[in-house]
């Protein structure tokens, strides 16, 4: 295919990833598959369209640097410190046990020492940027799974960089212990400097800059910028900054509005990446390596989930957590590829090596952003087989605080809807239950003096251990379609006599949902209309009336505020 120009290239990739979108929404199939489908038929496979490589890698630079500043927006430092302890042991665990079991392997292979070990190493990263996608899509990175999963991924690039560095000083001759030293310390340094900026600085900075949306935008764009290409100048990675900066601005009160106007650009540039990666897969004696390829990529998608499984396990936590936590690991990083492509420049090892390990990142990322996208129909399938690795006793993320088992009204989510729904039945005297999947708000709902307890309603052992019997109401302000459908299946199981109020954003799921047995489904933005034309009603055109509703409203509004809590746009909250 005969391609005239950057801008005529870039228009034809974007078309043919719009067609193969638009197939893979249709069949329901997850659209990072679609994306490297893309690429690869635009690569040299194919159609043969990506001729400015670098034009498209720069794209895709800008894509990762979007990607990791929001999901950066999503970890406030708190966070990451309470799921510190167990992202640094399954991290380093992990990277052992793969370096350990993949050199093995590849020795069994017939593979030289030095090949073994550099397969080995180049088999323990797992990409954060597809994993933070995939759990962005899914709307679980603010889950529990979710933060340890993005902490471990942080400390498995913290060690890709530092082993990248000793290869290349091996290659060029400088000492590694020097390098190394150097590296750390202005890490550290960095990391000091923005600890006192974002505590001190940033924050009156943004909120001065939050009067004008456009100027916070490019405020936080070029903030951004600044951390990825400095980071990337003291000899650590773009991904890193980007991915600091987002964690510094996450203390801010205007950081979800900043995550808001950035997704466009994020899912927009984020494209390139994907597309650049689908167009490198390119094989060469693909027959003689199909068996090293099938054999490491099993490997992979299962061996490293089990170490997980197992450590988290040891860890006290549940078997859910573990397991769903166990699946971001189940795929090789773009580290990986690198890692190779570096020892064969140098000459450690041959060139066919690399197809190897390209085909072995095809195999597991197309298998585990499956496995990833349907973890929770994979794990009510085989969670009877994972006790093995959930120790007995009380689990160190179970976060039940709850007196009794008897509750008149149970209520799903906590945060915005939920909080309006809790004040009224407050005012009825009657027994209430709080669920919630962020563990961050069941501790702060604890404090309150509420009874509450951890948990997804996504996680049908979960709901089984529930006494919906008892209940004479169960409320759900999660807005996921088949969420809702599994926990109105498992009250009717056992209580046909219990009001069910649910939450909807689209008619035709809300209309499954009354056929299911809901009682009454709330469509937020329709009952918006309803509750402004009931106002109208009741205030007429009188003025005074309507400043006492203004009045009531702004102190309501205060409240969320101070509560940190933000209007969604169709986001994902269990």
């Amino acid at each position: 295919m005969i391609v005239e120009s950057v801008f005529t290239e870039l228009s034809i990739i974007i078309i043919i990833a719009v067609l193969v979108s638009w197939l893979m929404r249709t069949l329901r199939q997850p659209i990072i598959i679609g994306h490297i489908i893309t690429g690869i038929l635009a690569g040299p496979l194919v159609f043969n369209v990506v001729k400015s490589t670098d034009v498209v890698a720069t794209l895709s630079q800008f894509g990762i640097v979007f990607l990791l500043f929001i999901a950066g927006l999503s970890l406030n430092p708190k966070v990451l410190k309470g799921v510190g302890k167990v992202s640094i042991i399954t991290g380093l665990g992990q990277i052992l046990f793969t370096t350990a079991v993949g050199f093995l392997i590849a020795r069994m292979l017939g593979f030289p020492d030095i090949t073994s070990l550099y397969i080995a190493i180049a088999l323990t990263f797992s990409s954060t940027i597809i994993i933070i996608k995939l759990l962005s899509d899914k709307g679980d990175l603010q889950t529990l799974y979710g933060r340890i999963s993005v902490g471990f991924l942080l400390v498995q690039d913290v060690v890709a960089i530092m082993i990248l560095m000793i290869v290349s000083s091996s290659a060029s001759g400088y000492g590694i212990f020097s390098i190394t030293l150097e590296k750390m310390l202005s890490g550290i340094g960095m990391l000091s400097m923005l600890a006192v900026i974002s505590v001190f600085a940033l924050p009156k900075i943004v909120k001065i800059l939050s009067k004008s949306q456009e100027f916070l935008l490019f405020f936080s764009i070029g903030w951004m910028l600044l951390l990825a290409v400095a980071f990337e100048y003291i000899g650590l990675s773009i991904e890193i900054g980007a991915l600091v900066a987002g964690i510094a601005l996450s203390v801010s009160p205007h950081h979800y509005e900043i995550k808001l106007k950035m997704n466009v650009l994020r899912d927009f540039f984020i494209l390139f990446f994907f597309i650049l990666l689908g167009s490198q897969m390119v094989f060469i004696n693909a027959n003689e390596l199909i068996i090293p390829i099938i054999a490491f990529s099993v490997f992979i998608l299962v061996g490293n989930p089990l170490i997980v499984m197992a450590l988290m396990g040891l860890l006290k936590y549940t078997k859910r957590n573990s397991f769903l936590a166990g699946l971001t690991v189940a795929q090789i990083s773009e580290f990986s590829m690198i890692l190779i492509a570096l020892g064969v420049k140098i000459g450690h090892i041959e060139g066919n090596i690399l197809s190897l390990v390209t085909g072995v990142g095809l195999f597991t990322i197309f298998g585990s952003s499956y496995m990833i996208t349907h973890a929770e129909r994979i794990y009510q399938r085989i969670s009877g087989y994972l006790s093995i690795f959930e120790k007995k006793g009380k689990k160190i993320d179970e976060h039940k605080y709850q007196k009794d088992d008897v509750y008149d009204v149970i209520v799903f989510g906590y945060n915005r809807i939920g909080l309006s729904i809790i004040e009224t039945i407050k005012g009825l005297k009657k027994k209430f239950l709080i669920v919630d999947y962020n563990p961050e708000i069941i501790a702060e709902i604890a404090g309150s003096g509420y009874d509450c307890r951890y948990g997804d309603a996504d996680d049908s052992e979960f709901l089984d251990e529930l006494n919906f019997q008892a209940a004479k109401m169960v409320i759900s302000t999660i807005p996921d379609a088949e969420t809702n459908l599994l926990l109105i299946r498992k009250i009717r199981e056992r209580n046909k006599e219990a009001i069910v109020i649910i939450v909807s954003h689209q008619i035709e799921e809300a209309l499954r949902m009354y056929e299911s047995g809901a009682t009454y489904v709330v469509m937020p933005y329709f009952l918006g209309g309803e509750y402004a034309s009931t106002l109208i009603q009741k205030c007429g055109m009188n003025l005074e009336e309507f400043f006492k509703e203004k009045a009531k409203h702004i102190n309501h509004l205060k409240r969320r505020k101070e509560m940190k809590h933000e209007h969604p746009r169709a986001e994902k909250n269990r």
